[in-house]
């Protein structure tokens, strides 16, 4: 069988859930026996989502092998439950950069380098390489942005010139558009996505299928509408309205047969659709639950909730698996600063400390850490929020009344959080920091290794400082245990509390890999102790 490539647009406005939309149909096409890629081509000129300030694009996702992309691929991974890889996000910056320095060294002998064909060949072959790569019989490419952006049109360019190299019976187009409900008439509008559509087919390409998103269920007549002006069967359009939680909408789009039509579009060989252990999730999520966990995210970017994406799923995950409904409370840790942590954090069962960069709103975290550790609230600090724990236990419990991290204090004399070694003489900040999966020897007797149960794991990292050696023995004798190290003794990996229920700091993001049918056990652990029952 060929491989199919099957690329995902969106039209109208954007935020209309392509990424999901991508995910939940490589989902579906994996419980069917086949074997799934997939990624995101961002038109943003950042080489990577890495610099960018969450506020402006969401929390950045990193793979296992260290790369740093678009939250959507997040989605992709806890749907698809496949590892993602470097090839599966790809920006316009990426792009210019890797044309320009083969210019430089003169690979192109001396040729024009144009948009046609040099931009759209270095676009085609990222796509043709991850399913090489990854040996996929089917490799699924969103295109971020929404039809009639500028940007866009050299990634449309080139995935309509896939479906004249690879064939139109190897190839799908998947267009999601908006179908808005006007109150003043009562009624839902389909012009908008007949011009997005419209906007298209000038590029070149006709949507092979269209998902139409509305905030309820719309009617047949409805998508009849948009089948006929936009030139598709009525069984290519899929209506698509909000679900709560978004891990339901593979079942809702598998009975509304979208991957029936994808397998007949693309002639794909494989079984049915194996749905029993997703639909048991997905039952264990929607069910009523009979207790309630709280959870503070303390941090300093609460103001957009898609900055802690991974781990407010991670989080979900684990209250739903514990049969509780986790109601998350997003303190800004600057407000702490300002009025204290008692009244901000009096009704959370747990606190957490997600990663972050900058002296914003630090103090107010290094309060918090403090508030849980006498007040024997469970704690999790994932990165900067491990960090925030040593800092915190080395005032108060090791007598360095000064320390702090050389991040916020570079001519510190206590800085018990410092650059590692391979991070002092490095300038740019682009993919330098210490990224994706490494090693993690646990000691033995830990709570860590209790939850864990090995005595050895792997964890994606993205970050630059780590616990100083210096001030090791210090801080161990202040009573704070070093329950995770690399494997060659060097650098701390995670800490822990053994006075308190529950009081944990991981240097790694343990969020990235939390799957809904298959939860992290340090977050798990996390939601137990905050229902009291670890």
């Amino acid at each position: 069988m060929d491989r199919k490539y099957i690329f995902v647009t969106g039209g109208v406005v954007s935020g209309l859930g392509k990424g999901v939309s991508a995910a939940s149909l490589g989902l579906l096409l994996k419980q069917r026996g086949l074997k799934v890629a997939a990624q995101k081509l961002d038109p943003y000129l950042n080489v990577d989502p890495g610099t960018m300030s969450p506020y402006q694009h969401g929390e950045v996702f990193v793979t296992e092998d260290g790369a740093e992309t678009d939250l959507d691929l997040g989605h992709y991974e806890r749907f698809i439950d496949e590892n993602l890889n470097k090839k599966s996000n790809l920006t316009s910056g990426r792009i210019f950069w890797n044309i320009l320095n083969r210019e430089r060294k003169g690979e192109y002998l001396g040729k024009t380098v144009q948009i046609i064909p040099h931009v759209t060949d270095e676009i085609k072959s990222t796509v043709y390489s991850l399913g090489e790569m990854t040996d996929a019989d089917v490799v699924i490419t969103e295109i971020g942005g929404t039809i009639g952006d500028i940007e866009s049109q050299p990634f449309l360019e080139a995935a309509r010139q896939i479906r004249t190299e690879a064939g139109p019976e190897n190839t799908m187009f998947i267009h999601v558009v908006l179908v808005p409900y006007l109150a003043c008439s009562g009624e839902y509008k389909t012009k908008p996505a007949q011009h997005s559509v419209h906007e298209l087919q000038g590029m070149g390409i006709m949507p092979d299928c269209i998902i139409a998103r509305s905030d309820k269920i719309l009617e047949d007549g409805i998508l009849a509408k948009i089948a006929m002006f936009c030139n598709t069967g009525k069984r290519a359009v899929i209506g698509n309205e909000n679900v709560n939680p978004v891990y339901a909408l593979p079942l809702l789009l598998h009975g509304r047969g979208f991957d029936d039509y994808a397998v007949s579009r693309l002639s794909l060989e494989c079984g049915e659709c194996n749905l029993e252990a997703w639909r048991s999730a997905v039952d264990r999520m929607t069910r009523e639950k009979k207790r309630k966990v709280r959870i503070a995210i303390c941090g300093k970017y609460v103001k957009l909730h898609d900055a802690y994406l991974s781990i407010n799923e991670a989080l979900y995950h684990a209250a739903c698996r514990n049969d509780a409904e986790a109601e998350l409370l997003f303190v800004d840790t600057e407000e702490v600063e300002k009025n204290g942590p008692v009244q901000l954090l009096k009704n959370a069962d747990g606190i957490l400390i997600p990663g972050g960069f900058g002296s914003r709103g630090i103090e107010g975290m290094i309060q918090c850490a403090r508030y849980a550790r006498e007040n024997d609230v469970p704690y999790f600090g994932i990165c900067l929020g491990m960090q925030i724990a040593v800092i915190e236990a080395a005032r108060s419990l090791s007598g360095l009344l000064h320390a702090n991290s050389r991040e916020f204090d570079s001519d510190g004399g206590e800085c018990v959080i410092d650059l590692m070694d391979g991070q002092r003489n490095i300038v740019s900040k682009g993919g330098t920091m210490r990224l994706g999966a490494y090693p993690c020897a646990i000691r033995s007797g830990t709570l860590l290794h209790t939850l864990y149960g090995q005595d050895l794991v792997q964890e994606r990292h993205r970050h630059r400082y780590e616990v100083s050696p210096v001030f090791r023995d210090r801080i161990a004798a202040g009573g704070i245990v070093f329950s995770g190290m690399s494997p060659d003794g060097k650098l701390v990996e995670a800490v822990e509390n053994p006075s308190c229920r529950f009081f944990v700091g991981v240097q790694s993001h343990p969020e990235f890999k939390s799957r809904p049918n298959r939860v992290h056990p340090l977050f798990d652990g996390f939601i137990r102790a905050a229902l009291r029952e670890l």
